[in-house]
């Protein structure tokens, strides 16, 4: 006769659930059931959140504009010299126990900081929508004033992230942008004449992690893997619709290798891809399927779909042939997979702005 087996706990029965996890599902049903009922509260939190950082940037930023100030204007008067700025960190350190960012290479950042931007006007304007970090990167590696104004209008603009930003510099996007401006057609500039500042030339996928060699499907499902990063390197009004996305005409089925809708230009925007040379023929196929877009997928309140060829490479005067003519809103760009030569491109700058200012004297 067998031993009676203890009290304890029974074991569950063949495809029963186990009473802890029918909590935690229940408790998950739960959250999942309230959470629309808390959307609006917690829209209201994060939306105080974002606002209280940017007020604390705003005050730190104007801060930092007006300590500058005074450094810079009592040692253009020798009434500091710099031992005294060595002294005013020790007395703040002093003061203020455990208080970061006043080291004496701080208070000259700040210094230099007003003096790349004296106008007062312009600190309350524009420098305040972005963190104190971007501009130490844009103050330590920008060489004009130019240069300056163009990345913090964009930091602002696109809200990257400092990382972002220092990506974006590092790939000479300013030398980039005018050196080769984007090349779109006759009626894009017409119909879309904002899409000027949105679309570039050329735009840098370095992170795909693509080999030299590759075929269209390499680089169309990577970048659908590295989507989010694709979508800051387009602009931060793209918004992603589909990929191979379905076209019918007739009895025939297509795919549009990339659809996108930009908010801000309030219109669909179709991408094929091309991981060679660009071919003049290439442009009918885009046009076709911006026909089919606009004939049977635009929305009444959107506007004409815009298409982008995304190539390997191409001949800037083929394209300026191939879109003169085109009466379609689209636009030739390529894309690179690491990083230019900023060198390169700034010396390349430097003679394109030598050359202009000797024909302003010239005239």
């Amino acid at each position: 006769m067998s031993p009676a087996k203890p009290p304890g706990k029974r074991a569950p029965a063949k495809g029963a659930v186990p009473p802890r996890r029918a909590a935690q599902g229940q408790a998950a049903a739960g959250e999942s059931s309230e959470t629309g009922e808390f959307l609006d509260i917690l829209a209201l939190i994060a939306s105080a959140r974002q606002r209280a950082y940017q007020a604390v940037n705003t005050v730190l930023v104007e801060l930092y504009w007006q300590i500058g100030a005074i450094i810079s204007s009592k040692l253009a008067t020798a009434a500091w010299g710099e031992s005294v700025v060595d002294r005013l960190a020790e007395r703040i350190a002093r003061e203020h126990p455990g208080l970061r960012g006043f080291t004496r290479r701080n208070l000259f950042r700040m210094r230099q900081f007003h003096d790349a931007y004296p106008e007062v006007e312009f600190v309350s304007a524009l420098l305040t929508q972005i963190g104190w970090t971007h501009h130490l990167s844009i103050l330590a590696q920008s060489k004009s004033a130019e240069e300056r104004e163009f990345y913090l209008r964009m930091a602002a603009r696109e809200r990257w992230s400092s990382r972002e930003l220092e990506r974006q510099i590092k790939g000479a996007l300013f030398e980039r942008t005018v050196l080769t401006p984007a090349k779109v057609s006759a009626t894009l500039r017409q119909t879309h004449p904002e899409a000027l500042s949105v679309f570039k030339d050329s735009y840098l996928v370095e992170f795909l992690g693509l080999p030299p060699q590759h075929a269209e499907a390499d680089l169309h499902g990577a970048l659908l893997v590295q989507l989010r990063d694709f979508l800051i390197e387009l602009g931060r009004d793209f918004c992603f619709v589909g990929s191979e996305y379905p076209v019918q005409v007739g009895r025939q089925d297509f795919a549009l290798d990339l659809l996108f809708f930009h908010r801000g230009l309030n219109c669909l925007v179709a991408i094929e891809l091309k991981v060679g040379r660009f071919e003049p023929e290439h442009l009918g196929k885009l046009n076709f399927y911006l026909e089919a877009l606009d004939r049977d997928h635009r929305k009444a309140h959107e506007n004409p779909a815009i298409g982008v060829l995304l190539c390997a490479s191409k001949d800037d005067e083929v394209v300026e042939y191939a879109l003169s003519r085109s009466l379609t809103p689209a636009l030739i760009a390529q894309y690179q997979t690491q990083l230019p030569d900023k060198r390169l491109l700034q010396a390349k700058l430097h003679e394109l702005m030598a050359g202009r200012w000797a024909e302003d004297e010239g005239a």
